[in-house]
């Protein structure tokens, strides 16, 4: 690997690692300043909302300008973000209660994220040659997961009393400081590491890839990404990893909110608890993301399909399972099956987007997809929630819908073969 990739990879640990930190800081600060619980979820909805309004724009974004520099710009802007949620006691008006600035200042951390993702994953493509992208995706995907094992756990340290009890007691000369809460004093860590991110964008090295000049006309720049969206999913294999990697982010953005209600209702453990085991899972997510890049090559890229249908029913298994051991185990599983599917399916689509399109622009269909998946899947979650169905219905629910779904992608890409039995030689092709 070349060693742009390596700093790449610095720069998105970071990066990946402020953005779940920031997740269970925010939590606590809903919970903090009273919110209902069904909120919870829609802080990921407020995030994701961003991805899915600005994708006919991030993807010209990324492709007008080096994509080190477009990461740097993007991470600032999470810090401002950061900034927003401190202060929200501040910006809150008479007629608007604090927790919902909250969710606000979260969506602006949204729009740095949804602008950074298309550059993230575009420059891979640029970087290096398409037998790498499994390899590459595989370090990229893993690298992030460890990042959200991590960050999970860092987010529920840094509310728990005893790193809090010691943030809190810093004194700064020659600074009055308004922080006088344990999730306060987190988003300030966290707004520092999106600084220390920032710093490695710095150091991304100039493809030296140029694409053309880049469309600024609203209406124009809607019918481009409109194009790019019907051309990725009329193609035969670029319309399967797109079902595919769509359903996954919007199941795996829910799984995350499940897990932690799953632990405080079964499990009875509380949040800065509970969020060890979305870094368990997170896990399970690594080893399969790393165990996808030694084994499937891309060209078998979709003979992993069948394992999201054991995703879906090895989740269901949760309900049944208390002991912690067991608990561990069942939740790197999930995990591990998530991202041993993810991972070819991945590297396919950005192959595919890359051949008919361009870096920033195929990655900013694959966001909108995505992330319109999240928003679908958190809405209906939050709903559950607020009318009270068991979290046990709602397991069951999620596992029966994830494993159904992938059963019908199967049949799906069957079809796509018997039409044209050579469909699998595109893969790994060129760009004309």
């Amino acid at each position: 690997m070349k060693r742009g990739f390596y700093i790449i990879m610095a720069a998105q640990f970071f990066s990946s690692l402020a953005d779940n930190a920031l997740l269970i800081a925010a939590i606590a600060m809903l919970a903090l300043l009273d919110g209902p619980p069904w909120l919870t979820p829609l802080l990921k909805f407020f995030f994701t909302i961003a991805y899915v309004v600005l994708a006919f724009l991030v993807g010209a974004f990324a492709d007008s300008m080096p994509k080190g520099r477009v990461m740097f710009i993007t991470n600032t802007i999470k810090v401002m973000g950061c900034g927003l949620i401190l202060f929200n006691e501040f910006l809150s008006l008479a007629t608007l209660p604090a927790y919902w600035l909250v969710l606000f200042a979260y969506a602006v951390v949204g729009i740095g994220a949804a602008a950074y993702s298309p550059a993230k994953y575009g420059i891979l493509t640029e970087l290096l040659p398409a037998e790498q992208l499994v390899i590459a995706n595989g370090w990229i995907e893993g690298l992030t997961v460890a990042s959200i094992v991590l960050g999970t756990l860092l987010g529920g340290l840094l509310i728990g009393p005893a790193i809090s009890g010691v943030l809190l007691r810093i004194d700064v000369p020659f600074f009055e400081t308004s922080i006088n809460t344990a999730p306060e004093a987190a988003i300030v860590v966290i707004a520092a590491i999106y600084v220390i991110a920032a710093i490695f964008n710095l150091a991304i090295p100039d493809t030296g890839a140029r694409y053309p000049h880049q469309e600024r006309n609203l209406v124009r720049l809607l019918s481009d990404f409109s194009r790019c969206f019907m051309t990725l999913w009329r193609d035969k294999l670029g319309q399967i990893s797109l079902a595919v990697t769509t359903l996954f982010w919007g199941a795996g953005a829910t799984l995350q909110f499940i897990v932690l209600k799953w632990a405080e209702k079964s499990l009875k453990m509380p949040l800065d608890k509970g969020a060890t085991l979305v870094g368990v899972s997170a896990i399970g997510i690594a080893i399969g993301c790393i165990a996808a890049a030694r084994l499937v090559p891309l060209r078998r890229a979709v003979s992993v399909l069948p394992v999201g249908i054991a995703m879906g029913f090895a989740t269901i298994l949760l309900i049944w399972i208390t002991w912690m051991p067991l608990v561990y185990l069942m939740l790197i599983l999930v995990g591990a099956l998530g991202g041993f599917f993810l991972v070819p399916m991945n590297a396919m689509l950005q192959h595919r987007g890359h051949v008919l399109l361009s870096a920033g622009h195929s990655i900013a269909v694959q966001n909108f997809n995505e992330n319109v998946s999240i928003l679908v899947m958190l809405a209906l979650y939050s709903v559950m929630i607020r009318f009270d169905l068991s979290i046990d219905v709602i397991i069951f629910a999620f596992g029966i819908f994830l494993a159904g779904t992938m059963y019908l992608v199967i049949r799906w890409n069957a079809h796509n073969h018997r039409l044209d039995p050579t469909l699998d030689r595109l893969i790994g092709e060129a760009k004309h």
